[in-house]
């Protein structure tokens, strides 16, 4: 164990809740501005909003995100980088909105970068949740596209390689992880983080013709699958089931990061692939029950997704994972308000003694 700094992202949450994460502040609004690229930046309340109709959660069942402070974007990024971004022509050629470099820094901050910053605090949560609970989702996240030193393809913050250097760092017994990347595009952030990095497997599953096209990215990839424009469910679910399965077996991680993209989705203008949406149903429940199956951690972001009808999916997704008994819920029924945020080390809920993590200097509370 490293002596590593002090966080508020590994914090007490009581067993009551649902190991999942999210924040209002994930949804970016600004001016209308946020529609000028193709993704849609209140998906992730859109899928809250369904999860609650389904009485799946309630306000108080799930856990708050809470904000990645530069301390702990440090653990993988460079200084260099994270001060690049206070300059805002850098993150509107990151985000793909032009005219931000129009705005001044602190708005794009507040409006922009916060929010991401929110959604990388919420992979970190959920990476030490799904160790104690055997399951955690981010309700966002996901940035594959981000590496320590470079941005792009919306992506601000290297969540996934951040999330896995905090369990390596903090929790007894994590050494080994696997990334299950799923989302229709490469994941060259993650894979140009670990290439050199051999506790760390990576499976690739996305479109060969589409961004960002990173040779030197894919050397780090163990299990490569690349598919041809218009690939359909019978196909892709057999390669997603033989190479979940094969990565699986070839190497058993302590951690699976499940990056579940949904611009898989026929008709997606990015993805060009054309899954159904029983389709991207199916493919999580694949990935689910393989790591069920062997008893593995699993930690799902939601990364990309660029139609209307993407929340609505992934809220039927999780709803399956639960109707099919790979999630938890909340069995007694007993929800506290101390699902929302917490004040000291997470614990394992099974177990009332804290979890076997180190956390450095008491953190200042907020």
């Amino acid at each position: 164990m490293c002596n590593s700094h002090g966080t508020q992202l590994y914090l007490e949450v009581p067993s009551s809740c649902l190991p999942i994460v999210y924040s209002p502040v994930y949804n970016i609004t600004f001016m209308g501005l946020e529609k000028l690229h193709p993704f849609d930046s209140g998906k992730w309340g859109k899928v809250i909003h369904f999860l609650k109709e389904e009485k799946l959660i309630s306000d108080g069942s799930i856990v708050e995100a809470r904000e990645a402070a530069e301390e702990d974007l440090l653990v993988v990024h460079t200084k260099r980088y994270l001060n690049r971004l206070k300059w805002s022509l850098v993150v509107a050629s990151i985000t793909e909105i032009p005219p931000l470099l129009f705005l001044p820094n602190f708005l794009v901050q507040r409006r922009v970068l916060r929010p991401l910053r929110t959604q990388t605090g919420g992979t970190i949560m959920a990476g030490k949740l799904a160790v104690d609970r055997g399951w955690a989702i981010n309700v966002g996240g996901g940035f594959h596209h981000c590496s320590s030193d470079k941005g792009g393809g919306f992506c601000a913050y290297a969540d996934i390689t951040l999330a896995i250097k905090f369990l390596f760092e903090r929790v007894e017994g994590i050494s080994r992880a696997t990334i299950i990347d799923l989302d229709a595009h490469q994941g060259n952030g993650h894979e140009r983080d670990f290439l050199d990095d051999r506790r760390v497997f990576i499976m690739d599953v996305y479109n060969r013709y589409i961004y960002p096209g990173d040779g030197y990215a894919k050397r780090a990839i163990k299990r490569k699958v690349e598919l041809d424009w218009g690939t359909e469910d019978d196909e892709y679910l057999g390669k997603v089931e033989l190479h979940t399965e094969g990565a699986l077996n070839e190497v058993r991680p302590d951690i699976i990061v499940y990056n579940a993209g949904t611009d898989i989705l026929d008709g997606d203008p990015l993805g060009g692939l054309a899954i159904s949406p029983q389709g991207i149903v199916k493919r999580d429940e694949i990935v689910f029950r393989a790591a069920r199956r062997r008893g593995i951690p699993i930690l799902m972001v939601t990364s990309g997704g660029y139609q209307k009808r993407t929340a609505r999916i992934i809220a039927d997704s999780i709803i399956n994972l639960r109707r099919q008994g790979l999630i938890g819920g909340n069995e007694d029924g007993e929800v506290t308000e101390e699902c929302v945020g917490g004040v000291s080390l997470m614990m394992s809920s099974s177990d009332s003694s804290p979890s076997s993590v180190s956390t450095g200097p008491a953190p200042n509370t907020i």
